[in-house]
Order: C-alpha cells, then sequence, then structure tokens
C-alpha cells in the first residue's frame, strides 16, 4: 500500500489528512494519509527511515523552508519562492514543488476587481512566500507586515487609516485565528475597512476566522483558505502521479 502524509508541527486539525484519506475512499485507491507531527524538522529523517513505502509528503508550518536542505532537488516555483509544501519521492530521492503558488492564484483570480492593485501581507513565513510570489504573477504590488520588519517591511504599528485606504487587498499568512485559538487576529484598524476591501485568511478553521468576522462586520468581500488548500492539494497529487 501506497502511503502519503504532512509533516508539520501541531497538526492534529490537518485539512489534508481528511482530505485525502476520503479522496482514496472515493476512488478506491490503495493508499492512506497519515500526519508526522514533529517537533524539530531534523526528525524528517526518522520518518524517512521508518516508512518505507512513502510515496509523497506535505509539508506545513514550521517546516517549509526548513525541510529545503533535506531535498535533493526543487522545482523552478520552490526555488523562487523559497518555500517548499510539497515532496516526491522517487527511488529514495527527495523532489521539492511548491502547490501553494498555484492553490493561491486559483482561489484568489475570480475574487479580484480593478481596484484591488495593492496588497497587505500580514506574516513572513513560508506561507507569506508563497503568496508574494503569486502576487508579483498578479501584478499586484504588496507590503509585508511582520512583528520584527526587516527592510521594506512595516510593523503592525506603522498600519493606519491611510495604508488601510491604499491597499484593498489584505491577506493574513499567519496562524492566528486557528482553531482552538478562534479568538484570535492580526492587529489591524479593521475600523477602516470599506466595501472595497477584500480580507482573503489562510486559515480555513473556522470557516469564517475573526479576521474574516472584523471585515465582513464593515461589509467586505472575505475569502478563508479552503479552496485554495483543496488547489493545492489536487496539485500535489498530480504531481505525485505524474
Amino acid at each position: 500500500m501506497h502511503k502519503y502524509g504532512l509533516i508539520g508541527k501541531h497538526i492534529d486539525y490537518s485539512f489534508s489528512k481528511t482530505y485525502f484519506n476520503q479522496k482514496f475512499k472515493d476512488l478506491n485507491i490503495n493508499a492512506v494519509y497519515e500526519n508526522f507531527d514533529i517537533d524539530n524538522i531534523l526528525k524528517i529523517k526518522t520518518v524517512l527511515n521508518r516508512e518505507k513505502n512513502l510515496k509523497g509528503l506535505n509539508v506545513t508550518i514550521p517546516y517549509k523552508e526548513s525541510v529545503i536542505e533535506f531535498l535533493d532537488e526543487l522545482d523552478k516555483t520552490a526555488k523562487a519562492v523559497g518555500a517548499v509544501n510539497t515532496i516526491k519521492i522517487v527511488n529514495n530521492k527527495l523532489y521539492g514543488y511548491n502547490t501553494d503558488v498555484y492553490g493561491f492564484m486559483t482561489s484568489l483570480f475570480p475574487l479580484l476587481e480593478k481596484h484591488h492593485q495593492k496588497a497587505l501581507v500580514l506574516g513572513t513565513g513560508g506561507a507569506s512566500k508563497a503568496i508574494c510570489h503569486a502576487l508579483k504573477s498578479f501584478d499586484i504590488a504588496y507590503k509585508l507586515v511582520s512583528r520584527q520588519p526587516e527592510s521594506n517591511q512595516i510593523t503592525y504599528a506603522d498600519i493606519n487609516e491611510k495604508t488601510i485606504n491604499s491597499h484593498h487587498l489584505i491577506i493574513n499568512c499567519t496562524p492566528l485565528g486557528t482553531y482552538p485559538n478562534i479568538e484570535e487576529s492580526p492587529d489591524i484598524p479593521y475600523q477602516y475597512l470599506t466595501s472595497k476591501h477584500l480580507l482573503y485568511d489562510l486559515v480555513y478553521n473556522p470557516k469564517v476566522s475573526t479576521f474574516l468576522a472584523q471585515g465582513k462586520a464593515q461589509k467586505t468581500k472575505i475569502c478563508n483558505g479552503y479552496d485554495m488548500l483543496k488547489f493545492q492539494a489536487e496539485k500535489a497529487w498530480e504531481i505525485w502521479n505524474n
């Protein structure tokens, strides 16, 4: 039996395990998908040595960047992004891909309007890197927001009414608001949001995060991360079977 799985930390809530095992059942595929919850990326070696039937892995927070040093090759998108969320295993060689870019672009495209020309990207981790790569492809200018900003980045305290008014697309790439800590949300001045704004949250559980709920109260368009996850999962499946 072929085996697939997810590498991450604190991933009991994982979308992927439920999604793929249901897919295998529906399509009568002789395969299983497991969570490999590790507290240090070095433990990926233990997983790989133990699981001889592994054909592919997904990678989630916080290992999308640190996993790269364990891979034999990266595809051009993963190389450009600097983050990997999908690994294909062939003859004990590990090939890294990034399907987050595809998932995000495919889910965002139908929601875009002419005035969505500038974006605030909240968070600077591996997921954020994929989102920035996608925004470049859409020719959308963006500003990164971080608690510990580097050059060309801003802090949450820097976001004021003018910042909100000039950035009509705001994307949460942080895990803030994910179950069970559903009351959390990025610290931005939500009172300045308007119906022209689009809030996109990579969080999908709960369906409407506190981040999205505060936008909804201001009549903004909102979108959670479920469709992005679904699209990136199908792209991963395509890679594993190609």
